[in-house]
């Protein structure tokens, strides 16, 4: 029996969403998508993630781009520039393909109407309106329908993992009430047209991967196939760090006096990559990360 095939790591994307301004835990993403497409020669694209028109703000995107050019991280190696506001086809098409394939369904639940998350965990959806028929309007969400199977998948840093998504979060909304497309299904359908293979981010999406992978599969595609969910930056209180929870703002840091390496060379510090906030400037962010030969 043939063994598969090695994942491929070639293509990979930073995708922040403007709903803020970035901080520090921004900051420690980059380096390891930047440093670890770096070491594979990997292409990194730039990707906006503002499909919530409620929460997003262009004055953000414009910070946040900003930002990025200050601390010295673009596109490379052929990488793009997008914007999720400016996909919106992408995602009507990806619709109706699940649509004629009998998966999707107007959902009248609200958020209020749904069994209470356990301790540490998510709300699974119980199936309620799975089978209601209602017509999709402007007071319904769609939901795709998820078979009950288990995805397997390995993670660079995590090692094994094994995901449920029917028994983690049930049938998943892929556009709200307010007829926008979420991020579950807007991150599946821009990671296959724009042909990712290597998902680098923080570990706290680390429960997301198993429902896209299986809403990949859906959709007719193949998810990524090489998956790395890195350390977080944490409050003293374990929390991760958030502009809620008190992180400064880039500009503030900028304001302050800080270079684009003294910032990056914080973040890498906090993030547990160096014992001491060393300088390190974007080109360099290579060398903050334990090199081993990338895992299979």
């Amino acid at each position: 029996m043939d063994s598969p095939a090695p994942p491929v790591r070639s293509h990979t994307r930073f995708a922040p969403s403007p709903t803020g301004e970035l901080h520090l835990g921004h900051v420690a993403a980059m380096i390891h998508v930047w440093g670890w497409a770096n070491l594979a020669q990997a292409t990194v694209d730039v990707r906006i993630e503002d499909h919530d028109r409620q929460r997003c703000r262009p004055e953000f995107t414009d910070r946040l781009l900003a930002d990025l050019d200050w601390l010295g991280f673009a596109p490379v190696r052929g990488g793009s520039l997008r914007l999720q506001s400016q996909q919106t086809d992408r995602y009507d098409t990806a619709l109706q393909r699940l649509q004629q394939a009998g998966l999707v369904y107007a959902c009248r639940c609200s958020r209020r109407s749904l069994p209470a998350a356990p301790p540490g965990g998510e709300v699974c959806y119980p199936g309620t309106c799975r089978d209601q028929d209602w017509p999709a309007g402007p007071d319904t969400s769609l939901r795709v329908r998820l078979p009950g199977m288990t995805v397997v998948f390995h993670d660079d840093e995590l090692g094994r993992q094994e995901q449920t998504p029917a028994r983690q979060c049930g049938d998943i909304v892929i556009r709200d009430r307010h007829g926008q497309y979420t991020y579950q299904f807007a991150v599946v359908v821009d990671d296959l047209l724009d042909q990712i293979d290597w998902v680098i981010r923080g570990e706290d999406l680390l429960a997301s991967t198993g429902r896209q992978i299986e809403l990949a599969r859906l959709l007719g595609g193949t998810a990524p196939s090489a998956w790395r969910h890195h350390p977080l930056i944490v409050g003293r209180d374990g929390r991760k760090l958030s502009k809620s929870e008190g992180a400064p703002p880039l500009r503030e840091l900028r304001d302050r006096g800080l270079s684009a390496a003294d910032v990056i060379g914080l973040a890498a510090c906090r993030v547990g990559l160096q014992p001491t906030p060393r300088p390190c400037p974007a080109a360099e962010v290579s060398r903050l990360l334990a090199a081993p030969a990338l895992r299979e």
